[in-house]
């Protein structure tokens, strides 16, 4: 295989209501979406990196930067055998994990393509549908938190999961066990709090939630071997793992018992699997993450939720939830038994709007093997 072209454009997609956690606030993503021909075939990713270094270091504008200036020159005029080898061939980057998977994806995708199959088969994923789950942002009041999980039960999501951060947590968990006493409820903190805010993380032991996520700082997993220690409840790490080096030393420890595996979070396909099989190895629950992804890169989603060990509901929800109109067709949509189909069209099974996508390109760049 070989790249003959990629491009890369910035759109600009206004969200259907405003997304805040304990970090930020979201109303407009901006989204990088690579698009790779590969002998012919092209092949699309996402870069989920967000608009401000909160959640990550990386941003839009240091993706941009990284996969144009960095990252293409490695794979420019290289021949290699398939998606699974990209990994090895971007490792003289070091970090930078969602430019690097958002490059990976898009040749997955195009691999897929050129061998007729589904690109969730060629992960070796064993699902035809993958359990969804909702993740709600911090609202202004609870009467106005609770009709948005009336909402979302309504619609079928198999998990309800809230933003929380200091002054805004015991109170909304209480007020939701007390409304809807039975359902999956779990909370994520985005790295809010301390060790010092132990006493107060206890007490969420009362609301038998599923999971804590990612309580404490977002490189610190020794505190959260401290914290888990103390806890009935348990915690799930989402921004202290980026490979599979750091899940294996966060299982060692006992910094968690659940692991949030996002796509573009640990680097791509190869890197998310490596986590995924270490996991399954030593009996550690994971799920698949959301990052405000458009169309592109939800389907990269729904196709790693097939692999076997995702055992628990992902923050893959329908297109509608965040979109008035999605870059793909169909639209990514939730059955009333909160799952998603998975496609079974070769590559990630939806296919690009070019006139949205077009009409919401704000920068592109062409890159060839000669430039």
């Amino acid at each position: 295989m070989r790249i003959r072209e990629i491009t890369l454009r910035e759109l600009r997609m206004k969200l259907v209501a405003p997304f805040e956690t304990s970090v930020v606030r979201t109303d407009e993503r901006r989204i990088v979406l690579v698009e790779m021909n590969v002998d012919g075939v092209t092949g699309w990713g996402e870069c989920v990196a967000g608009e401000t270094p909160g959640y990550s270091p990386e941003t839009t504008e240091t993706a941009w930067h990284v996969l144009r200036d960095h990252l293409w020159p490695l794979l420019r005029g290289e021949e290699f055998s398939g998606a699974a080898k990209i990994w090895e061939m971007l490792e003289p980057v070091r970090g930078h994990n969602m430019a690097k998977g958002a490059l990976e994806a898009a040749i997955w995708d195009a691999e897929a393509k050129q061998k007729g199959v589904p690109l969730a088969k060629l992960l070796g994923g064993v699902r035809d549908e993958v359990a969804s789950g909702v993740s709600i942002g911090i609202k202004e009041s609870l009467d106005e938190l609770a009709a948005a999980v009336k909402k979302e039960l309504a619609a079928g999501y198999q998990r309800i999961k809230i933003k929380i951060k200091p002054g805004c947590d015991l109170e909304p968990v209480r007020w939701l066990r007390k409304e809807f006493p039975s359902i999956k409820l779990m909370v994520d903190a985005n790295s809010a709090y301390t060790l010092a805010d132990e006493s107060l993380l206890k007490k969420l032991d009362e609301f038998y939630l599923m999971m804590i996520e990612q309580p404490l700082g977002w490189d610190d997993l020794y505190a959260h071997v401290e914290l888990q220690n103390k806890l009935l409840t348990p915690i799930c790490l989402d921004e202290c793992i980026h490979t599979r080096e750091q899940a294996h030393a966060a299982i060692r420890l006992g910094a968690c018992r659940i692991i949030n595996i996002k796509l573009g979070r640990v680097g791509g396909f190869t890197s998310a699997r490596r986590i995924h099989d270490l996991c399954q190895q030593h009996d550690v629950p994971v799920w698949c993450g959301g990052m405000l992804e458009s169309g592109i890169g939800r389907a990269h989603n729904i196709a790693l939720s097939t692999l076997a060990h995702f055992t628990l509901p992902g923050d893959i929800s329908a297109s509608r939830r965040y979109w008035n109109e999605d870059i793909i067709e169909p639209e990514v949509t939730v059955s009333k038994q909160g799952t998603i189909r998975v496609p079974n069209a070769p590559g990630i099974g939806f296919s690009p709007r070019m006139d949205l996508i077009e009409k919401l390109t704000v920068r592109k760049a062409v890159l060839t093997r000669s430039g």
